[in-house]
């Protein structure tokens, strides 16, 4: 029996286990979120990621790229009805087509935690308010569905995903050194998460960037999503 003397953190109650991802669609003015289908989004995709002529996008990920449109669709059968991970094509609404894909993942609806990854945006899809829509739709349900934790994880090498993590809220946690090996090489893990506690003021910053009295007639933004999450990312004592 623990003594009641000792701390053991924060107890939780009144909390319940929130739903798993299933049939889900986000729409919103910029993007959608589908889930992913090898029949209607694998033309699309495939001719989107093709505009990457060096294969950047697939420098971290433990597939790709793919030689073909059949090699392709059949990695696509492979994932697209798994619950976990549970994968979304993403379109860019300004152009009307599916151009990146992302997935929820380690999904752990009993202590209340999800991570987001497999994020493979094409350069059409990149640097869009439709690609910080599309992350802005998923960590809505996660937080409005009931996860407690939303987490984020990639090649500590990969500079752009970590910039991109603290872009949209996700606090840095640390190393995991010599975490997995992908395609042959070593990968030390960069963790980084966001909480429900943290999430209402995360979710006005989001809506106070995608308004659109915060883009001029050109579609340029006047006030950057990473200065309005700047001052709400958690503060480790390892951060300079």
């Amino acid at each position: 029996m623990i003594s009641d003397n000792i701390f053991l953190g924060e107890r939780i109650t009144d909390w319940h286990a929130p739903a798993y991802p299933k049939n889900l669609f986000f729409e919103g003015q910029h993007a959608v979120c589908a889930p992913l289908s090898s029949i209607q989004h694998a033309d699309e995709l495939f001719s989107a990621f093709q505009t990457d002529k060096n294969d950047i996008i697939w420098r971290y990920l433990p597939y790709g790229p793919f030689l073909d449109i059949d090699d392709f669709k059949n990695w696509l059968l492979t994932v697209e009805n798994q619950a976990d991970p549970y994968f979304f094509a993403i379109k860019n609404k300004a152009i009307n087509q599916f151009c990146g894909m992302a997935s929820f993942l380690r999904i752990k609806p009993q202590d209340g935690a999800i991570e987001v990854g497999h994020i493979n945006f094409s350069p059409l899809l990149q640097n869009t308010i439709a690609a910080t829509e599309a992350m802005f739709l998923m960590m809505q349900w996660v937080f409005e569905t009931g996860y407690r934790r939303y987490e984020w994880k990639c090649n500590s090498l990969n500079k752009k995903s970590c910039h991109a993590a603290q872009r949209l809220g996700f606090s840095y946690e640390g190393i995991f050194r010599q975490a997995t090996i992908v395609k042959g090489y070593n990968r030390d893990t960069a963790w980084f998460a966001m909480i429900d506690k943290e999430w209402m003021a995360i979710k006005a910053a989001f809506q106070q960037y995608l308004h659109d009295n915060n883009f001029n007639n050109h579609g340029q933004q006047k006030q950057s999503l990473r200065m309005l999450i700047r001052p709400l990312l958690f503060k480790t004592n390892l951060d300079n």
